[in-house]
């Protein structure tokens, strides 16, 4: 039986810049988010994790290495586990980039206009496209698998991996920093 652990990373600098940090290095965690995912990795010291896959942006990787220090597990990379690109609205805390973004996910999710794109970054499709495939190929695995992600991946694509998740649901439900959704395969 798989058992997956979709988990958000915890509180980093770019959450507390309001800023999009959705490419490379440039954002880690608070020392907040480090102690969240101290206290993560204590909630799921029992839940017998067999690995772990992380975004590369390095709120994720921080959250993923201080699970795998207490877990005792190996961290791989998964590129299919990075923020959905905003294109040339990457590093700004503009109030109406923001809005925009809001706007547009709303209309993936309950309007199902699939190819937009907030500030020319990815659509709804590039985002599922590199998802879902990567979810499916885990489920295959036996054992339990932790998936250190992010807030607006999730809002998305867990209702495309997850049978009761609906959009609305992942709408007004975001994941907090640190969050998790526990899930087990049908396969």
């Amino acid at each position: 039986m798989t058992r997956l652990i979709f988990v958000r990373h915890g509180e980093s600098e770019a959450n507390l810049l309001h800023v999009f940090s959705n490419r490379g290095t440039k954002h880690g965690l608070t020392a907040n988010g480090r102690g969240q995912a101290l206290e993560l990795a204590r909630r799921l010291a029992g839940a017998s994790v067999a690995r772990i896959y992380t975004s590369p942006l390095l709120r994720a990787v921080q959250t993923a290495q201080i699970l795998s220090r207490r877990l005792d597990v190996e961290v791989g990379p998964a590129e299919a586990l990075c923020e959905y690109d905003v294109g040339a609205y990457e590093g700004s805390d503009d109030p109406a980039h923001w809005r925009e973004y809001e706007e547009v996910l709303n209309t993936w999710t309950l309007a199902g206009e699939w190819d937009r794109r907030v500030g020319g970054g990815e659509s709804y499709r590039d985002i599922k496209h590199r998802f879902a495939p990567f979810v499916e190929q885990v489920t295959a695995m036996s054992g339990v698998t932790v998936l250190v992600g992010h807030g607006g991946l999730y809002r998305c694509m867990l209702r495309v991996v997850l049978t009761n998740v609906t959009a609305t649901f992942a709408l007004i439900h975001p994941l907090a920093n640190t969050q998790q959704v526990r899930c087990v395969s049908r396969f």
